[in-house]
Order: C-alpha cells, then sequence, then structure tokens
C-alpha cells in the first residue's frame, strides 16, 4: 500500500511499496522539485528565451502534482502563459493529492484550482486559470503521442533500477521527439549510458550540481 513519508525538509513524500521507491527525493521533496526542475528546467529556459512569454512543459511521470504546482505558481508570478502536459500511467486518488498538503508551498489560488480540475485534467486539457492549462495523460509513455510540441521535458520517472524501460534508448528518443530545437530536457539522474543517448539524439548534455543528497545530475539541450 503506498504510504505517506515525512522527508528531511519537512515536505511530504509517498513511498510505492510495488516500485519500491519514493515519489520524490527523501533529503527534501520540495527541495528537490524547486532544484531539479524549476531552477535548472524552467528557469534556465527563461533565461535563454527572455523574449517569450509562455512555455510548454512536458512531465514524464506527473506523480503527486508537486512539479506542476511550483511551475504553475512561478509562472503566475512572472505573468508567464503555461501549458503542462503530464503523463502518468496511474494517477493517484484525488484524496492522496489532498493529503500531501503542498499547497501551503504555492499561491492558494493554484493549489485550489489544482485540486478542482485535477480529474478533469485526465480527460482533457482543462484551464486552471486564464494563463495556465494542465493536461495529464493516462497512458504509458510509449502510448503517448501529443498533438503539440514542447519548450521543455521533466524527466521524473522512477530510477533505472526500478523502471528500467523508462530509460531506454526507445524511450528516451521517444519523448525527446516532442521537444522543440533548442529545448531543454532535465532530470534528477545522471548516468554514463544517459549523457551517451542523449548525446546520440543530438543533445548537447552538461552536468549540473544536483539537489541535496546528489551531487549532479542531467541537464541537456536539444540541437537547432
Amino acid at each position: 500500500m503506498i504510504r505517506f513519508v515525512t522527508t528531511a525538509d519537512g515536505s511530504k513524500t509517498l513511498f510505492h511499496p510495488q516500485v519500491g521507491e519514493h515519489y520524490h527525493s527523501r533529503h527534501g521533496a520540495l527541495q528537490e522539485s524547486r532544484h531539479v526542475f524549476l531552477s535548472m528546467g524552467l528557469e534556465r529556459w527563461c533565461a535563454l528565451q527572455p523574449e517569450q512569454q509562455s512555455v510548454s512543459v512536458l512531465e514524464v511521470g506527473f506523480g503527486t502534482g508537486l512539479n506542476f504546482l511550483l511551475t504553475a505558481d512561478h509562472c503566475c508570478k512572472h505573468n508567464i502563459s503555461l501549458h503542462y502536459t503530464g503523463v502518468e500511467a496511474y494517477p493517484l486518488p484525488e484524496e492522496t493529492i489532498v493529503q500531501t498538503d503542498y499547497g501551503q508551498y504555492v499561491n492558494p489560488g493554484v493549489w485550489e484550482a489544482f485540486l478542482s480540475h485535477y480529474k478533469k485534467s485526465q480527460d482533457s486539457p482543462q484551464p486552471v486559470s486564464d494563463k495556465c492549462i494542465l493536461e495529464i495523460s493516462v497512458t504509458d509513455i510509449m502510448g503517448f503521442e501529443p498533438v503539440r510540441s514542447f519548450d521543455i521535458v521533466y524527466f521524473d520517472a522512477f530510477a533505472a533500477v526500478h523502471q528500467p524501460h523508462m530509460w531506454t534508448p526507445q524511450t528516451l528518443e521517444h519523448v525527446t521527439h516532442f521537444l522543440r530545437p533548442g529545448g531543454i530536457f532535465v532530470t534528477y539522474a545522471i548516468t554514463g549510458q544517459l549523457k551517451r543517448t542523449l548525446k546520440a539524439l543530438g543533445f548537447a548534455t552538461e552536468k549540473v550540481p544536483g539537489a541535496p543528497g546528489k551531487r549532479e545530475m542531467l541537464r541537456a539541450v536539444k540541437a537547432n
């Protein structure tokens, strides 16, 4: 049975016994999401594209919705239009999402809008606000075929030791096919095989500082 765990920074995560892994780092769920996806992903893309006032994000492994909440909150504060697509084969029940208590880390309006649109977004894109659209594709990643392309990919699948099929060259090629030239792929992991695969797919890869508890992580930019 999936159970809640309090991480080192006081924020909650979930432990998935069938997979054998936590949804976020035990060193700090909130810290990890902010660092890996917001700082190294979204904020980096915004710095490279300062003229852009809209962004399209694909998250592989939507999970608890923490990455979406932090991204939506950031975009709301900076007047950036956001289209956010999460891929999640096994969406968590709404009551589990409520119990994460992630509303304390974002604007109350963002949290309330997310909760009210969470279930509906699994059927069709939902206007969470006048500048934010959320859709959750309930499918295996290889069955995901979007009608749009993306500026950023948050790759937040469970670790390769637990879900090796999510990290194969075939899966990574499928996912990165939907990323626009100049777009950013970011993940908490870094391995030699992952770097070689992304380089072969036309990415410039770099090692950047990891979240607490992890020395390094990977960020990659797709060639123009």
